[in-house]
C-alpha cells in the first residue's frame, strides 16, 4: 500500500549542497537534524531574515502524508535529496497491506451468512464480530506504536452522525461498540478482530488504517477493493430485525425464490416470483437506490427509517424511484407487469440506466421488488397477498357506496374501490418508536395508491396494531387497516341532497391473505395474523369500530339495520375459464315466517383487478318471490360474447346486485368479483441438468380463445440457469399449440426453478414453472 514518506538529512547525506559550502568546517558543529532539507538549511545559512528556521510544530519530520506521488512537494523546490536506506520508512509503523478475508467461502461471509452473495467483497452483518490481517512494515510494539481503523460512508462522513467511525484498539472486545483487538502475531502481520453494535449505519464504507509511532503517523491509502458493506443482522439478538427462528430465517432472509398471489377469494392463483437477492449486481442496485433517495446515511442505522426509504423508492411518481406504475393496458415503451418473473433484471436495468424508472409495474411487481431489497440488506420480509382488498380514498375507515334515488349507482361519488387482490410485503422488526407488543410484522406497501406525508410511500405498519384497530400508531395504519377489516357501508340519496345510510356488510374486504409456507410452496392463509374473525367475536366488531371513530365518518354505525332476507353469490369449482361463458349462482334465503318479495338489479362489469370499473357488459332486472323461511337459487351467465371484447389485464369482472324488500323496505346489495382463469405454460425439462453442461426445456403453451393471438412474446428466467431472455413466438391461431425448446447452462447446483411467463395483448397472467435438480459437475 503505498505512502509517501519525508526524507531527512544527515551530515553524512551527500548532495547538490555539501558541508563545506554550509560553512562546516572541522570546529563547527552541523546543526541538529531539524527535519529540513539541505537546500532550506542553506538558503538560512545566506538567509537568515528570509528564510527563518521552521517553527516545532511544523515539523514535516513527525508527520508522513498520504497520497502524495511527488516528495519534491513535502521538501521543498529543489532537487529530491536523497536518503541512505529509507531510515525513516522503517522507523515508522506503515501498513503495507489489508487482508479483509473476505472470500465467499471465508471465515467472515461465512459466519456472517453473507456467502451466498455475488462477488469477494466483504459483506458483513452489523453487531457481530469479523476479522482482518493487516502486513506491516515492521513488528508492532505495544508499548509505543499505536493504531487504529478508520470507516467513512456518505457523501459527508461525520463522527457525530456515526458515518466516521474511529475503531481504537483495544485489551478485550466490549458489545454494542466499535472496537478491536489483535488476537494473532505474525513477524509484521497482525490479525485484528473487529466488533460493531448492532445499531452501526448500514451500507458501503470506505477504509484505511492511521498508524501512530515516535517517528510519525502514517495513514493507509484508501483502496476501493477494501470497502466493507454493512448490512442488518438478524441472527443479532440486540438488533431491531432479530429473528429467533432458524426456519423463518431461511425462508424469510436466504430464500430467493418465492410465490405471489393473485386473483380473487374463490380462484386463488400463484406464481412463482425470482427475490434473486444475492444475484450479480443487486446488492450494488440496492446501496443505489438508498443513496438515490438523497436522505441522510446517519439515518440508515434504523430499520423502521430504511423501510419507509424504501418503500418511497421503489414506486417512481416523486422520487424517480425503481418502477413506474402503470394500469392502463398500454404498455408500450416497457415491459408489461404480468411478464415480469422476477427482481433482478428490474433493478439491474435501474442502476445500470442510472436510476430511470423501470416500465412498468404494478402491485404483486412492487411487492417482489420490495421483497427483494429487504432481503438483501438483511430485513426478513415476505410478500402477502389480500383479497378483497379495500382503497379508502377519504380516511373514513369504511368503503362507501353511494345510490341514488332510484338505487342506481352515482359513479362520481364511487371513489372508494376494492381490489380483486392486492400485494404487499410485510418486513419482520422490533418497534421501539412504538408502545410494547406493536413489534413483529410490519406492513411495508410500495405500491403508489396514496401519499404519506407527502410522499408515495406506506408503512411499516404493524400488523398487532391492524388487528386491534389501534390506527393511532404511525406509520399509516389507518390505510392497512380499511384494505383488510373496513366494513362496506351503502348510502342513499334523499329528496333533499342529503343521504341515508341504508346497508352495511360486515364481511366484504380482507379474504384469505395468503402468503408463501415457510419451507414449502404451499399457501399459507395469515388473515388471523390481520383481524379477529369476521362477525364471530366481540373483539372483531370492537376493533372495527374503535378504528371508524378516528374516521372521517365516526357515525357510521349509528342505526343497525334489521335484515331477515340475505343474498349471496356462489361459484362451482375453479370458475370460469377465458375462451367459456360464466356462470354463477345467486343465493337468496328468507328468514322470516312472512313471504317476502324483491326487484333485483344486477349489472356486470369489467375491471381492472384495482377494482376500476372499464365498462358496464350485461344489465338485467329480476323479480324475485321467495315463501317464508324458503331458499331460492338463481343461475346466472354470462356468455362469451359478451365480455370478449372488453378484457382487460387480469380478466376480471363483478357482478353488482341491489334490491329492495317490498314488504319491509330493506335494502339487499352485494358485489362478486371473480375472473376467467387462463391456461399455464407447461415447461419440461430435457436431458439432464448438471453444472456447466447443456441442457433443454421445452415450453408449450395451448391458445384457450376461439381467436388469434397477435405477437406473442415468451420470457424465461431462472436463478442459477438462465437469465432473462425473450422469446418472439408470433402469432398462434385460435385453441392452438405452440411448443418452444429453450436451451440453457446451468451455473450453480441444487434444486433450481425455471420460470416463463407469456405475453401478448390479448392475454396476460399466462405463467409456468418446472422444477429442476441440478447435479455439481
Amino acid at each position: 500500500m503505498p505512502v509517501e514518506t519525508p526524507s531527512v538529512r544527515h551530515t553524512s547525506t551527500i548532495g547538490r549542497f555539501p558541508s563545506v559550502t554550509l560553512g562546516w568546517g572541522k570546529d563547527e558543529e552541523p546543526e541538529k537534524n531539524t527535519g529540513e532539507g539541505g537546500c532550506r538549511q542553506w538558503l538560512r545559512k545566506i538567509c537568515p531574515c528570509c528564510c527563518q528556521r521552521p517553527s516545532k510544530d511544523n515539523d514535516i519530520a513527525d508527520k508522513v502524508v498520504t497520497g502524495i506521488d511527488d516528495a519534491d512537494k513535502l521538501v521543498g523546490n529543489g532537487d529530491k535529496p536523497v536518503t541512505n536506506g529509507s531510515n525513516l520508512e522503517e522507523l515508522l509503523l506503515i501498513v503495507r497491506s489489508i487482508d479483509l478475508m473476505k472470500k465467499k467461502k471465508g471465515q467472515n461471509r461465512m459466519e456472517h451468512h453473507t456467502d451466498r452473495y455475488y462477488g469477494d467483497g466483504l459483506i458483513i452483518r452489523r453487531g457481530q464480530i469479523f476479522m482482518m490481517w493487516l502486513d506491516l512494515s515492521r513488528p508492532y510494539n505495544s508499548n509505543t506504536d499505536r493504531l487504529h481503523l478508520e470507516l467513512r460512508t456518505g457523501p459527508l462522513p461525520t463522527v457525530a452522525k456515526g458515518t466516521h467511525v474511529i475503531i481504537p484498539l483495544v485489551e478485550e472486545l466490549e458489545d454494542d461498540r466499535w472496537e478491536a483487538k489483535i488476537v494473532q502475531r505474525d513477524g509484521n502481520r497482525l490479525k485484528l478482530s473487529i466488533n460493531s453494535p448492532p445499531t452501526a449505519v448500514i451500507g458501503r464504507y470506505q477504509l484505511t488504517v492511521a498508524t501512530q509511532s515516535p517517528k510519525g503517523e502514517a495513514t493507509s491509502t484508501h483502496d476501493p477493493g477494501n470497502d466493507i458493506c454493512m448490512l442488518f443482522n438478524p441472527w443479532c439478538e440486540d438488533d431491531t430485525v432479530y429473528m429467533d427462528n432458524g426456519d423463518e430465517k431461511n425462508e424469510y432472509i436466504l430464500n430467493d425464490v418465492g410465490r405471489l398471489y393473485y386473483g380473487t377469494e374463490n380462484q386463488i392463483g400463484s406464481r412463482t416470483w425470482n427475490y434473486g437477492q444475492f444475484d450479480k449486481g443487486i446488492l450494488d442496485a440496492c446501496l443505489y437506490a438508498l443513496e438515490k433517495s438523497a436522505t441522510p446515511p446517519s439515518g440508515w442505522g434504523d430499520s423502521v427509517n430504511v423501510v419507509r426509504i424504501i418503500s418511497a423508492m421503489i414506486n417512481s411518481p416523486d422520487d424517480c424511484g425503481i418502477l413506474e406504475g402503470n394500469w392502463s393496458g398500454n404498455y408500450v415503451g416497457g415491459t408489461s407487469p404480468t411478464s415480469w418473473s422476477g427482481s433482478v433484471d428490474i433493478l439491474n436495468k435501474y442502476h445500470k440506466d442510472g436510476g430511470a424508472p423501470v416500465r412498468y409495474g404494478q402491485c404483486w411487481v412492487f411487492s417482489g421488488v420490495t421483497t427483494t431489497v429487504l432481503r438483501c440488506l438483511g430485513i426478513p420480509s415476505r410478500s402477502v397477498s389480500n383479497f378483497n382488498s379495500a382503497h379508502d380514498t377519504d380516511v373514513s375507515l369504511t368503503v362507501d357506496v353511494y345510490f341514488d334515488e332510484k338505487l342506481e349507482s352515482i359513479d362520481h361519488l364511487n371513489s372508494d374501490s376494492i381490489w380483486n387482490f392486492h400485494v404487499w410485503s410485510d418486513c419482520w422488526m422490533a418497534r421501539p418508536d412504538l408502545p410494547p407488543g406493536y413489534g413483529g410484522w410490519q406492513v411495508v406497501d410500495s405500491t403508489p395508491q396514496e401519499t404519506s406525508q407527502g410522499t408515495y410511500r406506506c408503512g411499516p405498519a404493524s400488523v398487532n396494531a391492524i388487528r386491534n384497530g389501534q390506527v393511532f400508531l404511525k406509520h399509516d395504519s389507518p390505510f392497512v387497516f380499511a384494505e383488510v377489516n373496513s366494513d362496506k357501508i351503502y348510502w342513499q340519496r334523499n329528496l333533499d341532497g342529503t343521504f341515508t345510510q341504508i346497508h352495511s356488510e360486515k364481511n366484504a374486504v380482507g379474504h384469505c391473505i395468503s402468503t408463501k409456507a415457510v419451507g414449502s410452496d404451499e399457501r399459507n392463509d395469515i388473515t388471523d395474523l390481520y383481524k379477529h374473525p369476521e362477525g364471530s367475536t366481540e373483539e372483531e366488531r370492537i376493533a372495527v369500530e374503535t378504528a371508524s371513530r378516528y374516521g372521517s365518518k365516526p357515525d357510521a354505525y349509528a342505526s343497525p339495520i334489521a335484515q331477515d332476507v340475505s343474498i349471496e353469490v356462489t361459484m362451482d369449482g375453479e370458475g370460469p375459464r377465458m375462451g367459456g361463458d360464466a356462470e354463477l349462482t345467486i343465493v337468496m334465503r328468507n328468514a322470516s315466517s312472512l313471504p317476502r318479495t324483491i326487484n333485483l338489479h344486477s349489472q356486470v362489469a369489467v375491471m381492472y383487478y384495482t377494482g376500476v370499473v372499464k365498462a358496464t357488459v350485461k344489465k338485467d332486472q329480476i323479480p324475485v318471490e321467495l315463501l317464508p323461511n324458503e331458499v331460492k337459487n338463481l343461475e346466472w351467465t354470462l356468455q362469451y360474447q359478451n365480455y370478449q371484447d372488453q378484457l382487460v389485464d387480469q380478466a376480471a369482472l363483478m357482478l353488482t346486485l341491489s334490491g329492495r324488500v317490498s314488504e319491509t323496505q330493506q335494502v339487499l346489495a352485494t358485489q362478486f368479483s371473480f375472473r376467467l382463469r387462463t391456461p399455464d405454460l407447461i415447461i419440461k425439462p430435457v436431458g439432464e441438468a448438471v453444472v456447466g453442461k447443456k441442457m433443454a426445456a421445452e415450453i408449450s403453451f395451448t391458445n384457450p380463445l376461439p381467436c388469434t393471438l397477435k405477437g406473442v412474446v415468451f420470457r424465461v428466467e431462472g436463478l442459477g440457469l438462465q437469465s432473462v431472455r425473450q422469446i418472439t413466438v408470433g402469432d398462434v391461431a385460435s385453441h392452438s399449440t405452440v411448443v418452444q425448446t429453450e436451451v440453457f447452462v446451468p451455473t450453480l447446483p441444487g434444486p433450481r426453478k425455471l420460470l416463463a411467463s407469456l405475453d401478448c395483448k390479448q392475454l396476460t397472467q399466462v405463467h409456468g414453472v418446472a422444477d429442476i435438480n441440478v447435479k455439481e459437475e
